[in-house]
């Protein structure tokens, strides 16, 4: 297998999820724009670099601005409806601004100093600056929800509240695994399915709810979402891991830098093995140093346990999950009436999200 492409699946359909993704930027960005635009300074600034329009002295830039994966679910779910994308941007908008909220808390939280091969904005701009404009991007999507999404507002502003509040609950679980020695798969999909499940969710049913969709179809939408956000959660974690840092941005083996209790990590404890046992041997001891005496780890220490979770299978089932809700994904809109194009784009999307290097 070769690093930095950790899932073996059917290619996907590069050039259909290209020109989807494109198409969410496109329709979402200017909108997005014009959303940041309302926040009084210095705050429009500190976001507008966050999002890449803006270098660190407030020179226009084109930053990598990530994948687009949630916009894009949301105008594409819009067309599921039978309505055009335009009335997915809305939703498109306010899925984004949450997901940066979160974004912006995450470096901070996680004290990551890089994002998208550069500064993060609490290294730039101070980590006050860093919440107070996590928090306006937080209030902003639920004002343009109110006041741009039309009659079908209300329904889809609901379902944002509900997947926000689990993406929060997400988040603090997975900072209280780092703190703890042992932690279940169970747990850790349960996270997993807050954390990055619940607005993927949320993404892949807004755009339709938006355009009239009855809740047969938006529930059957959001299950596609939350199985494709597992499936991307743990193509994350296999990168977080074995991700080659030109590609993800990050430092090499980033999650095990941090502690986390990533899904590879917990899989691999779970076995029944002697690289299991060797390997929770060394994370017993390792919850009980202070950061700064993990902070000297040298690679090879690093590289040690990584090649103790591949050992232990950590890596194989991550990947073998991944498959497994990248199939489920797709299961849950099989039975929904919509165009082939449409039903085509979803399904190409699901396959990218599990064969991609960042």
């Amino acid at each position: 297998m070769n690093r930095g492409a950790p899932v073996k699946s059917t290619a996907p359909d590069t050039t259909a999820v290209r020109e989807l993704l494109e198409e969410g930027r496109a329709l979402t960005t200017p909108a997005l724009r014009a959303a940041v635009d309302r926040l009084a300074p210095p705050m429009d600034t500190v976001a507008a670099y966050h999002f890449g329009w803006i270098d660190a002295d407030g020179r226009p830039a084109e930053a990598d601005g990530g994948k687009a994966v949630r916009p894009a679910l949301a105008v594409l779910s819009a067309e599921a409806a039978g309505a055009t994308p335009a009335v997915g941007v809305p939703g498109a908008v306010a899925v984004e601004l949450v997901h940066n909220f979160s974004l912006l808390h995450d470096d901070l939280m996680d004290g990551d100093e890089q994002r998208r091969h550069r500064d993060t904005v609490w290294k730039v701009h101070g980590p006050a600056h860093a919440i107070l404009v996590g928090d306006a991007l937080f209030a902003l999507a639920g004002e343009i929800l109110l006041t741009e999404g039309g009659e079908h507002a209300a329904r889809a502003a609901r379902r944002l509240a509900s997947a926000t509040r689990r993406l929060i609950d997400g988040q603090a679980r997975d900072i209280s695994f780092e703190h703890r020695e042992m932690v279940g798969v169970e747990e850790c999909l349960r996270m997993e399915g807050d954390k990055t499940g619940a607005l993927l969710a949320c993404a892949a049913s807004i755009g339709a709810v938006l355009g009239g969709a009855d809740d047969r179809t938006a529930d059957a939408l959001e299950a596609y979402g939350h199985d494709l956000g597992l499936a991307f959660q743990a193509v994350d974690d296999l990168l977080g891991i074995w991700g080659d840092p030109r590609s993800t941005g990050k430092q090499t083996w980033s999650d095990l830098r941090r502690r986390k209790k990533s899904l590879p990590v917990v899989a691999a404890v779970a076995a029944d093995n002697a690289a299991a046992r060797r390997l929770t041997s060394l994370l017993t001891a390792d919850a009980k140093k202070s950061p700064a005496e993990f902070q000297d780890f040298d690679e090879a220490e690093f590289a040690d346990r990584a090649g103790l979770i591949e050992e232990a299978g950590g890596r194989e089932w991550t990947e073998a999950e991944a498959r497994r809700r990248h199939a489920a994904a797709l299961a849950a809109i099989e039975d929904l009436s919509m165009p082939d194009r449409v039903r085509e784009r979803f399904r190409a999307l699901a396959d990218f999200v599990v064969i991609r290097e960042r």
